[in-house]
């Protein structure tokens, strides 16, 4: 299987960068800010001229995935979970192993998401806390020059992702989030195609000006499960879920972020919040099985 990828040679050396977006079918943002800085680059001589080394741009990676408009293909594995692929598999399996190829052969990389179907996110740019020093300090100037509100470093232990395989190949790589909830903000597609432009001048593909900073909250969270957001403040039933807390809004340890009604009595069940924190991704869907996150929280106790 081969990504329908778009790459652009500047007449200067210098790095290769991966941007991708749809890993998820459900996530469109990266979508459209991947296309319009395809456009940018195919249409702005002087933009691909001025450019140091090369930028590989993928913006559907997931297509099985998207053309159902699910966050899985057909096969029902999360190409997330599902890397580094294999070559001969089903589809998922498959586009997992391009994938993987595309990051291996990069020197830096980044994947763009949102909260697909059912959740929203509070806009961050993450990375895995890595062993390796200098991956780690180049990971953590890619985050902030994203210039997001949120910078997120969480646990390097997780595997099967698109993180993991830049992880195990020495390539320093972050993951943006911003919104999601089926929806297409055009806010969130101006901050992505913003972001990976400031992240292309940080590692010195570009010559650009950046801009103020907007990080609000800077955190690393060396705690195993930190960044597994779909296993954060999990529903104890199938049910109905009606949220309290707003996305970005504070809350204390204790106070409930939702209420999940159940589907035999209507019993109502509230979801408290672990710790103090920020509401980083909210449930939108209001369907909930039992065992799925309603929310993640952001530990403030870990914020610089």
């Amino acid at each position: 299987m081969h990504l329908k990828s778009h790459t652009f040679n500047g007449n200067h050396d210098g790095p290769q960068l991966l941007i991708t977006g749809g890993v998820h079918g459900d996530e469109f943002e990266p979508i459209a800010a991947i296309r319009r800085l395809i456009e940018m680059f195919d249409k702005t001589e002087s933009q691909a001229t001025e450019l140091y080394g090369c930028v590989t741009f993928v913006p559907i990676v997931n297509e099985a995935a998207f053309l159902r408009g699910h966050r899985c293909a057909d096969d029902s594995l999360d190409l997330a979970r599902t890397c580094p692929g294999q070559a001969e598999g089903s589809v998922t399996e498959q586009t997992a192993y391009a994938l993987s190829q595309l990051i291996q052969g990069a020197d830096f990389y980044i994947d763009l998401h949102t909260g697909g179907t059912e959740l929203s996110v509070h806009p961050l740019a993450g990375y895995m806390l890595h062993q390796d020093a200098d991956v780690l300090d180049t990971q953590r100037r890619m985050a902030r020059a994203f210039n997001l509100p949120i910078v997120w470093g969480t646990a390097g232990n997780h595997n099967g992702r698109s993180l993991s395989v830049a992880r195990d190949a020495i390539v320093p790589a972050i993951y943006c989030e911003y919104l999601g909830a089926a929806t297409c903000s055009p806010e969130g597609v101006d901050a992505y195609v913003d972001g990976c432009l400031n992240v292309m001048a940080e590692l010195g593909l570009l010559t650009r000006d950046q801009p103020p900073s907007l990080v609000e909250y800077t955190t690393e969270d060396p705690r195993p499960s930190s960044g597994h957001m779909q296993v954060c403040h999990p529903s104890p039933v199938d049910g109905y879920f009606e949220p309290l807390v707003d996305l970005g809004e504070q809350v204390d340890k204790g106070a409930s972020i939702g209420i999940v009604y159940d589907l035999d009595e209507g019993k109502p069940h509230n979801i408290p919040s672990e710790h103090e924190g920020i509401l980083i991704v909210q449930r939108t869907f209001p369907r909930v099985r039992s065992g799925e996150s309603v929310g993640v929280v952001l530990d403030l106790t870990l914020v610089d």
